[in-house]
């Protein structure tokens, strides 16, 4: 995806500024179809975006704003959304206004075309991909893929420790890694726990004896899972007063690899207000046609082929 980011990637880069200094570059830019971005300040009553260029207003009319604005199977929202955030485009020419003032005319839609079919429409279950967070619901995370294409990254596919929103692992506009994990109908849909290590990668940050940080994940008839790391949850002997979200000191009581066990007792809970942290990530490829989290030894197998 090297020249094909999520929006926001390239806005404050040498080449992109260097290509918005005057008419002169625009038109170099224009001709050679090269993807720019600038901030969209205003979306008109006829849903028009208006990006600021620096040197001079462009302007992207509504149906050249996105992919299937035109076919009608985008809504205008997809439009409004955009102002106050970079925007991708293609300089498609120029109009003089009467008083002989220049105005860039834009195509978002042509830089998503060219994304899709330079990029997009060559990748494979496996691929990895640079995405940025778009918007969470509580079925997952939407992220940007490249020039604002929109791709899901369902809530069960983003930790092996579950989590109840997406919130509680991203925020909007934050840069994550993705694995493309199928591809339908040209909606490609992600998966993301298999980039955050293996039970074994995950168990090697710890080790009998240690108190250590946690969150609360759930609560059960026959003990508390608590989560370590997003890809790592043990289990805990009940606790009165424990809640869901709380963060906790544990201490690990016993680690078993051949049940991938970790056996916590919880020492103390309490309430507190975190962000989401970057995720870290231990496969740092561009591909990968499986991955296994279990460990060789354990009795259950968890397993990913893509």
């Amino acid at each position: 995806m090297s020249l094909y980011y999520p929006e926001g990637w390239r806005i404050d880069t040498p080449q992109n500024r260097n290509a918005m200094l005057s008419y002169s570059t625009l038109a170099d830019a224009c001709r050679d179809g090269q993807i720019l971005e600038g901030r969209a300040v205003v979306c008109d009553s006829a849903h028009n975006l208006i990006v600021d260029l620096g040197c001079m207003k462009g302007v992207i009319p509504r149906e050249d704003c996105a992919v299937g604005i035109r076919e009608g199977s985008v809504r205008d929202i997809a439009i409004i959304s955009r102002v106050n955030r970079p925007v991708c485009f293609v300089v498609s020419g120029f109009q003089k206004k009467e008083d002989g003032s220049l105005t860039a005319l834009l195509s978002r839609r042509l830089a998503q075309e060219k994304c899709q079919e330079q990029c997009l429409n060559h990748l494979v279950p496996g691929d990895v991909v640079d995405a940025r967070i778009t918007h969470l619901e509580p079925f997952g995370a939407f992220a940007d893929i490249g020039c604002g294409v929109v791709a899901l990254l369902p809530i069960d596919a983003i930790s092996i420790s579950r989590i109840d929103h997406p919130r509680e692992r991203f925020e909007v506009g934050m840069d994550i890694r993705a694995v493309v994990r199928s591809i339908e109908d040209g909606r490609v849909t992600l998966t993301h726990k298999e980039l955050l290590g293996t039970w074994e990668e995950n168990c090697s940050r710890f080790g009998t004896g240690e108190t250590v940080a946690g969150i609360i994940r759930s609560i059960e008839p026959y003990g508390v899972f608590v989560e370590l790391t997003p890809n790592l949850a043990g289990l805990a002997e009940s606790r009165e007063g424990v809640q869901v979200g709380q963060q906790a000191s544990v201490f690990i009581k016993n680690i078993i690899p051949s049940r991938m066990k970790v056996k916590l007792i919880i020492i103390d809970t309490f309430d507190y207000t975190y962000r989401p942290g970057k995720p870290e990530y231990f496969f740092t490829g561009d591909h990968m046609d499986s991955f296994s989290y279990s460990p060789a030894c354990s009795e259950k197998q968890i397993r990913t082929d893509f």
